[in-house]
């Protein structure tokens, strides 16, 4: 079993640690939450301790049987042993509804706490009934001093560990440390070879706030995602000329820039790949190439909506911070 290397974020206790590595549990129209399930089970026997979830992901509940199985079949000696990440979706940004629905989240997870709780994107949807592409009459701003303030009520209660945020810009996060009184302690985005955040990733640096990439792959295989990172033609060259995979090299890229990334398969022979990465490092050539990648965003909060207004383009702009 691999020993993922840790980092410490801020936490009701004071520094928590956190796996620097997660896997993320997104279910796609092609997967079922049985899938979602199985692949925790397989994860847990070859190393991985950190679990990316969100309400939008409709994995909760899978995570939470997933745990319990752990548990039973001594896998795992105490849920402690686990880092849980799951997410505030748009429907529930606002202060009143912040606490209700991260209760909703636990009995899904069938946990009492989570280790770590994001907003998922830094707006508000008004619908009834969850439809993508969102309509544009149903987008609102987030009032996040209110939102943030009930986020701090979750971690005082001990319902979260940690609160952080997800797809944000550095001018929101800053005002949410205007007035904050538990900053944000991680800040969940697109991260890879081909979308870098460079500048984002000092600026959390620079705020004692750890950065952390979804889709480092690209999510290829999904609605959402791209094969741009799997057919980079510098990744393939380092790929072969290293003996590894792809993934491998784009992870390790990653690694090395000092985050922490949630990467999804539910293959148990490319988990174990994809946790191959601690004992080498890339070449200081290696890494001028993977620098000099043209750079091109992909996770637009414009792709979840049927037609941009003016909060998408301010969250589409921000989130271009390069």
């Amino acid at each position: 079993m691999v020993s993922i290397p840790i980092t410490t974020i801020t936490s009701s206790n004071g520094r928590q640690p956190i796996p620097l590595v997660g896997l993320g549990t997104a279910i796609t129209r092609t997967e079922s939450a049985n899938d979602v399930k199985t692949a925790v089970i397989e994860a847990i026997k070859v190393g991985y301790r950190h679990f990316d979830t969100a309400r939008i992901y409709g994995s909760e509940k899978a995570l939470g049987e997933a745990i319990k199985e752990a548990l039973r079949v001594g896998l795992i000696k105490s849920r402690d042993e686990l880092f849980i990440t799951t997410k505030l979706w748009c429907d529930s940004a606002e202060g009143r509804l912040v606490l209700p629905a991260i209760n909703r989240s636990l009995r899904e997870l069938g946990l009492e706490y989570v280790d770590l709780y994001l907003i998922h994107w830094p707006l508000k949807v008004n619908q009834d009934e969850l439809k993508i592409p969102i309509p544009k009459e149903c987008i609102r701003a987030i009032n996040i001093k209110d939102v943030w303030e009930a986020m701090e009520k979750c971690q005082n209660l001990g319902l979260a560990k940690s609160i952080g945020v997800s797809n944000f810009y550095p001018g929101l996060i800053e005002e949410i440390l205007s007035f904050a009184k538990i900053p944000p302690a991680v800040n969940q985005v697109e991260m890879n070879p081909l979308w870098q955040q460079k500048k984002l990733n000092e600026f959390c640096k620079k705020r004692d706030i750890l950065l952390t990439g979804y889709s480092p792959l690209g999510a290829s295989g999904t609605n959402w995602g791209h094969n741009r990172v799997m057919e980079c033609d510098v990744l393939q060259d380092i790929a072969r000329s290293r003996g590894k995979t792809i993934a491998q090299i784009s992870l390790r890229w990653i690694y090395e820039q000092g985050v922490s990334f949630v990467v999804k398969s539910f293959n148990p022979e490319r988990m174990k790949q994809n946790l191959d990465i601690f004992d080498w490092s890339l070449t200081e050539e290696e890494l001028t190439k993977i620098s000099q990648i043209p750079q091109q965003k992909h996770a637009y909060c414009s792709l979840m909506v049927n037609e941009p207004n003016d909060i998408i383009t301010e969250i589409d702009t921000g989130l271009s911070f390069q």
